[in-house]
């Protein structure tokens, strides 16, 4: 009654693999790798009189007959955007702004990234909205206005951007689900 009950020794070689695996995983961080460039060398060249500067129109302004173009979007509809500088009426599927969108309300959302901008004076647009009603082609007119309006400056830019007019309202209507009346509305429960 002498024997001894030996318990099986694990393989070294199943530990090694196990600290393998464990060190794979714990991986310390990647350290970044910055890259000098050397900067190019710019030869300075004549300075700009007065009269150059005046003459070169704005940056991203477009010149007289081009236009600058953007689209814009909210839920289904889609409006095709052509901004003009200089003043003319204001045009929605060829019809005058005033006319496509009769009421109030759906004017000053739909000009209102002129509005905060104050540039309703300087330019026009042409626009081509398609989809969706008559509320949601004035939010994607904004949008495509808002989005021409920016590539004028970064301080337009700035301004549109703060009062949320450059991002795209994607909420749009959820789909019915079968078993349901409408997107979550269950029937309505019975007890007897």
């Amino acid at each position: 009654m002498s024997e001894e009950i030996t318990k099986p020794v694990k393989k070294p070689v199943a530990r090694k693999a196990a600290t393998k695996t464990a060190e794979a995983h714990a991986v310390a961080p990647r350290k970044r790798v910055v890259k000098h460039v050397e900067e190019p060398v710019v030869e300075q060249t004549e300075v700009l009189s007065e009269q150059t500067v005046q003459a070169k129109p704005q940056t991203g302004a477009p010149q007289q007959g081009r236009y600058l173009f953007s689209t814009g979007r909210r839920k289904t509809a889609v409006a095709n955007i052509r901004m003009f500088t200089g003043k003319g009426e204001s045009v929605v599927n060829k019809k005058p702004i005033n006319e496509y969108f009769s009421h109030q309300f759906l004017r000053d959302d739909a000009l209102f990234a002129f509005k905060v901008t104050g540039m309703g004076n300087q330019y026009y647009f042409t626009a081509t909205v398609n989809g969706g009603g008559i509320k949601a082609q004035a939010g994607a007119v904004r949008h495509g206005l808002a989005q021409s309006l920016a590539t004028l400056s970064d301080e337009v830019k700035r301004v549109l951007k703060k009062n949320g007019l450059l991002t795209r309202d994607d909420r749009k209507k959820e789909r019915k689900k079968p078993g349901l009346k409408r997107a979550r509305r269950a029937p309505q429960w019975a007890k007897r």
